[in-house]
């Protein structure tokens, strides 16, 4: 990489990258012995009543903290950090007391795969990148608040992740008051008989097993024997956000299965219509809000129940008016029910087709289970496959035609979705439909076609069809969609076969992994295996040591592993003598550990009091940072900036244990995040040769349209920034060879921060020379004097200052840095014209400089003659009577095409502007009387001739 100035015959005072570097080390020094980006709290340890934003208006601004991975930074990442610095340090000279705190999100997967890979423990290897993290951005010149920084996987930060942990365990969703309660007050409720228990049995009557087993069925924290996405190849289950549009896992890509495992559950489909409804109150980007909503997948319709021998089957389906024309069932093959449904021999009148050539229905369930878990969700679900499954040798009654359908399990329906089994209703469903067909079975229709319509499944609305039953009182026939719905729902739950309901695409959050670079779960299992929550002062538990950090793999396309983990292995860990209350017993501690999730999803509380032992965070604290700020606001953070890749994975879980911590009166929000802004990505051109080998991109150069590497010509490419394509570049080289203010100005710069934009390290130079250009207009180049002049600026010069004043005001508050830059620019370039640089001048520019450029503006400060640091000087305020133009130039139209052009004072009155117009134009109307003059002010005069 080359220079970014020639050596030889630079003045001994010119802004170079070398005296950059001399001036950033320096202040970046200061700050940190002086504090100067300490946020005062209103009480605790931080607390200063003497900061100079004590008491002030707040404001919190927060990055999503990276992950410290052994790669480090390359100039993508602190794109937003960068962003979220500059916004915060005009924030707090505008007067703001500002919060701005960097953590690292740092339990994972690239740790502990690396630690099985060499041995060297996860804590050693993520420290040590956590510390390269820091000096990079320390390098940068990053404002935060150093005492606020935490790290997901410091002790006494994940003790609180694992008291929160607890609060979700011992808490409720009551669907009545819509909010989270503390499980005891549901078991008072049992207890004094206000609730009714399942089954009706008085709650004194039943046994502890029972009692436990039920208020467990509510917690929002749960052990479920559930469908999970098992990963062999990884040793673990996935979230279904973990698992790719082709099942399989986004870290490693290797094939997921769906099993049913035992494994801990969030609630989180409990608050489904919250998190939809509150998406109202975020200033949020839309498509965010559509992400989530989508995500979350609000439907309404009615669970209805099947009868057969064994049990009701229940389906969950958005139209009931159209159960006439259900002719059979389709269950998910992992479905609960069939072992229990499926029969030795097949039943007399069992059709070929539906066996699968099996002899029985038990093998042919088995090898049908055995196809379907080989594919993933999505080849289970894709449309153009050819329909298949088998009949499990049982039937199920229409509760409304009280006939007989056969039941199938079929892989288009999945157990994670809906209630894992649907009426098939083949007139109204074009998978049903193509279903009906291969197998031979009946088709109904139960909706009017439209007229004209000739095709198979009819997917429209219409009137109801075939869809009466005099005998049981129901006939929907003639009725539009909505009024057959409602009429069904209700005669459903008169009967007793349905109820009206709700459900959601969401699924419960799975809130286990088999690995051991997590939170270890506050809970043990007594000899009954009931889980029991450790008491609060037992917190925290802390990982164990151990010598093996991989959970069992296993074969990548082994389903039917079963996972191991590796804290499973550590005996004299997992099984322990507690005293519970009740005397000192044996109990067996979990052995899975908590999703990366967990800690993100409230590290943005603990920033605002990381060093308080006694609580997660104060209160008054709390409110004066994230309480709302009236009547309906939700509270928050006031600006929250990350990558749009989060919609529906951290941000929704962050959400939903916000809510959690609201309902239960630990914070006054009730939302984590009120403003969210989405940066762009950096991206970068990478250059192959003829093999299709990527080579460096720094030794390319351009001739005459091409790209070569030496003399053979390489291919350009453009996209993501990576070692692997041989285009990384780093933030250490560009401050290396610029400096970090011009990394920063470059970066802010390259075009609006939330769209993607190419790097290109050719252009730096022109930031890089900004900078120059802004130090010679203070500084003399060959004598290191000031350029300064006590004299006033001329009114012109005075003019452009308060325009660009007022503009950069307006691009700061909306987060248009690049507008901002451009404008200073402007203003730099007109002072290089002057022979000395008016002290009313120059000091505003290096005030707005600040916050791209803080390390050369605080040393053009401190040489104008200012013994403080800029950071809570006053930002500039442009004077109003100066942004009144003196002149305005009016565009003259005949007939519509402009004839000339007018200069008349901003103040002038119609009929000046009039006289002036035609004046203008007179040669051009040749003694003609204009039929009419039209004077839109301050833009054109219209003359019609």
């Amino acid at each position: 990489m080359s220079e970014a100035a020639p050596v030889g015959d630079t003045p001994p005072y010119r802004y170079t990258a070398a005296l950059a570097e001399k001036i950033e080390q320096s202040w970046q020094a200061t700050w940190e012995r002086e504090g100067t980006f300490h946020a005062p709290n209103p009480t605790g340890p931080l607390a200063d009543p003497d900061h100079p934003r004590a008491g002030a208006e707040k404001l919190y601004v927060l990055d999503m903290f990276p992950y410290p991975s052994g790669a480090g930074l390359h100039v993508g990442h602190p794109l937003g950090y960068i962003g979220t610095d500059c916004f915060a340090r005009y924030q707090r000279m505008a007067g703001r007391n500002v919060l701005h705190a960097m953590g690292f999100d740092a339990f994972g997967l690239p740790a502990e795969q690396y630690a099985v890979q060499t041995g060297t423990h996860p804590r050693t290897t993520t420290e040590a990148n956590i510390a390269r993290y820091k000096a990079q951005l320390h390098r940068l010149g990053l404002a935060h608040d150093d005492r606020r920084s935490v790290a997901t996987i410091d002790t006494d930060f994940y003790r609180w992740t694992q008291w929160i942990f607890l609060q979700v365990f011992n808490s409720w969703y009551d669907a009545d008051a819509k909010r989270a309660r503390p499980i005891a007050e549901l078991i008072a409720e049992f207890s004094g008989g206000t609730r009714p228990t399942p089954d009706g049995r008085p709650w004194a009557e039943l046994t502890v097993a029972e009692q436990r087993a039920i208020v467990d069925d509510h917690r929002l924290a749960y052990v479920s024997q559930a469908p999970v996405n098992w990963c062999p190849g990884l040793g673990t289950v996935l979230a279904n956000e973990e698992v790719t549009a082709d099942g399989r896992s986004d870290r490693g890509n290797f094939p997921v299965f769906k099993r049913n495992l035992k494994q801990w559950m969030m609630r989180i489909t409990a608050y489904g219509d919250r998190l939809i409804e509150d998406l109202d109150s975020l200033d949020w980007p839309e498509p965010i809000k559509m992400m989530q909503r989508n995500w979350i997948g609000r439907s309404t319709g009615a669970h209805i129940d099947f009868p057969t021998a064994v049990a009701p089957v229940r389906v969950f389906t958005t139209r009931p008016d159209t159960i006439f024309g259900a002719t059979y069932m389709v269950l998910a093959p992992e479905h609960e029910l069939v072992d229990a449904l499926a029969p030795a021999a097949w039943p007399e009148g069992t059709q070929d087709a539906w066996t699968g050539g099996h002899a029985g229905p038990l093998a042919a369930v088995e090898a049908y289970r055995k196809a379907a878990a080989a594919k993933s969700e999505m080849e289970r679900q894709a449309d153009t496959k050819e329909k298949t499954g088998v009949f499990v040798g049982a039937y199920a009654t229409n509760p409304v035609t009280g006939k007989p359908i056969p039941i199938f399990i079929a892989d288009y329906v999945l157990a994670g979705y809906g209630t894992g089994a649907i009426m098939a209703v083949p007139a109204q469903d074009e998978r049903d439909w193509a279903f009906a067909e291969v197998f031979g079975l009946p088709i109904v229709r139960t909706v009017q076609p439209s007229e004209g319509f000739d095709g198979k499944a009819y997917t429209g609305d219409g009137p109801a069809i075939n869809s009466a039953a005099p005998e049981r009182g129901l006939d929907l026939d003639g009725l539009g969609v909505a009024d057959a719905k409602a009429a069904i729902t209700a005669w459903l739950e008169a009967n007793g076969h349905g109820v009206g309901a709700v459900t959601f695409r969401l699924r419960d959050w799975l809130f286990s992994r088999q690995r051991y670079w997590g939170e270890p779960f506050p809970i043990v299992y007594d000899s009954s295996g009931a889980a029991i929550a450790l008491p609060e002062e037992m917190l925290p538990v802390e990982l164990p040591e151990v010598d093996d950090f991989s959970p069992k793999t296993f074969d990548a396309d082994d389903a039917n592993s079963n996972p191991e983990t590796p804290l499973s292995r550590r005996r004299d860990w997992v099984e322990v003598e507690l005293d519970l209350g009740d005397g000192p017993q044996r109990y067996t501690r979990e052995t899975n550990v908590m999703p990366q999730w967990a800690g993100s999803c409230w590290y943005e509380l603990r920033y605002l009091d990381p060093t308080n032992t006694e609580r997660f965070v104060d209160a008054e604290n709390e409110r004066y940072w994230m309480g709302p700020r009236g009547e309906g606001d939700c509270g928050g953070t006031d600006l929250y900036v990350g990558g749009a890749e989060h919609a529906v994975l951290h941000l929704l879980y962050a959400r939903f244990w916000h809510k959690v911590l609201y309902d239960l009166g630990h914070v006054s929000s009730f939302e984590p995040y009120r403003k969210l802004f989405n940066q762009g990505m950096i991206q970068a051109y990478a250059y192959a040769d003829a093999r299709g080998s990527y080579v460096p991109a720094e030794e390319v150069v351009e001739r005459d349209g091409a790209w070569f590497l030496g003399d053979e010509e390489v291919r350009r490419e453009y996209g993501k920034m990576g070692k692997s394509l041989r285009n990384v570049v780093t933030p250490d080289d560009m401050c290396a060879v610029y400096g970090a203010d011009t990394f920063r100005v470059y970066e802010m710069s390259m075009g609006p921060l939330e769209v993607s934009r190419p790097w290109e390290t050719r252009a730096v130079v022109g930031s890089y020379r900004f900078l120059q250009r802004v130090w010679r207009a203070v500084v003399d180049e060959q004598t290191g004097e000031l350029r300064i002049t006590e004299d006033p600026a001329d009114t012109a010069t005075r003019r452009l200052l308060h325009k660009v004043v007022d503009g950069v005001r307006g691009d700061m508050e909306a987060i248009r840095f690049n507008t901002a830059i451009a404008k200073l620019i402007e203003l730099t370039n007109a002072l290089t014209r002057l022979a000395a640089t008016p002290r009313e001048v120059a000091e505003p520019l290096v005030l707005m400089l600040a916050p791209f450029a803080p390390h050369v503006a605080e040393e053009l400060w401190r040489r104008l003659g200012h013994a403080t640091s800029l950071a809570y000087a006053d930002f500039p305020v442009a004077d109003p009577a100066l942004l009144v133009a003196e002149t305005v130039t009016y565009p003259v139209q005949i007939n519509g095409k402009v004839r000339g052009r007018i200069e008349v004072a901003a103040d002038a009155s119609e009929e000046t502007v009039r006289a002036a117009a035609l004046e203008a134009v007179s040669s051009a109307l040749a003694g003609k009387t204009p039929r009419k003059v039209i004077v839109i002010k301050d833009r054109m005069v219209s003359v019609v001739a």
